[in-house]
């Protein structure tokens, strides 16, 4: 008995020291060859001389028993075992570098840069008070704003480009997490002189069926809310029309005759505030926007401040419950992992 144990043991020591010799350098190159698929431009990328790059791979080959690269007459090409680690040596190499950008922060101060994504409709009513308050107790602190679908700003947290985003629960990738923060009422967009104008009444979701609809593209939370409820009755015959943004859905209400479901914030955005809005009623729905945060992962003091900021001017109406309290418990619970 004791004999297997020695040899267990053992094992493990050589297993542990020989992945102590493959060190951050090693994915460095790894990942310079891999997306540059060149030795030559990967060198030029690193600041290094090829030969010193080549010894490098062959180093981390060695290590780990794999072929990682096949070359070709054109370029190096990963294996396909390569290609199966990619993306963790690029998460590996994003969260080391994360990391070491917080603890300059911290020593930084009050100084420092936070980045930000967020759906368009979040930005004027939600985001924008939130960076005024933010900046008037740290004007030093820099700040980075990009607005795109939800799948885009699920996709800027999760490949680490963000900080934080403020989105609706599109993919739902379980390397995130989601946090509720707004809730948002859906009801019916329509040109003033629209039939359901005349309509005295609450208006009700089955009110909609007789009109011509324009939805919002499926990789938007809104449109894929109501591609995957069909029960909601927004996918009769006559939904013809997509629109990919708030943008283009103006446009095409301007053409006339048409109608578009949206929750209220998303109404308030830029030129859409021109045509008439009403809550839709039988059922009630509510659009939930999260803060959307890499799990396993602490925010820096500047980030943190950022988002109590935006907890904070969250409107009253448009908050969703428990929102300030789950914050706070999300924030302890990530640091404490």
């Amino acid at each position: 008995m004791s004999t297997r144990v020695k040899a267990t043991h053992s094992d493990e020591v050589s297993e542990t020291m020989a992945t102590r010799k493959i060190s951050l350098r090693h994915l460095r190159c790894f990942v310079a060859v891999a997306d540059t698929g060149s030795f030559t431009l990967a060198a030029a990328r690193l600041y290094q001389t090829q030969s010193s790059l080549t010894a490098t791979i062959q180093q981390f080959e060695e290590e780990v028993g794999l072929k990682l690269f096949d070359r070709t007459t054109r370029r190096v090409v990963m294996t396909a075992d390569a290609a199966r680690f990619k993306p963790v040596a690029d998460r590996v190499l994003q969260d080391f570098d994360t990391a070491v950008g917080d603890l300059q922060a911290i020593s930084l101060s009050h100084r420092g840069h936070a980045r930000i994504a967020a759906v368009s409709s979040m930005v004027e009513h939600v985001l924008t008070p939130a960076l005024a308050a933010f900046q008037r107790s740290y004007p030093d602190i820099t700040i980075s704003v990009s607005d795109g679908s939800s799948d885009k700003v699920e996709r800027a947290v999760l490949s680490g480009e963000v900080d934080f985003g403020i989105a609706s629960r599109l993919n739902n990738f379980p390397d995130l997490s989601y946090l509720p923060i707004v809730g948002d009422r859906f009801g019916v967009l329509f040109p003033a002189d629209h039939p359901l104008g005349t309509i005295e009444r609450p208006l009700k979701w089955a009110d909609l069926v007789e009109f011509k609809t324009i939805s919002l593209a499926n990789d938007t939370g809104i449109g894929a809310f109501l591609d995957t409820h069909p029960s909601l009755g927004m996918h009769h015959a006559s939904l013809t029309d997509r629109a990919s943004s708030t943008t283009s859905l103006f446009a095409m209400l301007t053409l006339g005759g048409r109608i578009s479901v949206l929750p209220e914030l998303a109404m308030q955005s830029g030129p859409l505030k021109k045509f008439s809005f009403r809550e839709l009623t039988d059922p009630v729905v509510t659009r939930e926007v999260c803060l959307i945060t890499r799990q396993l992962r602490s925010f820096s003091p500047n980030t943190q401040r950022l988002v109590d900021a935006l907890i904070e001017t969250i409107p009253p109406d448009y908050r969703w419950k428990d929102a300030a309290t789950g914050a706070r418990k999300e924030h302890r619970s990530t640091e404490a992992a």
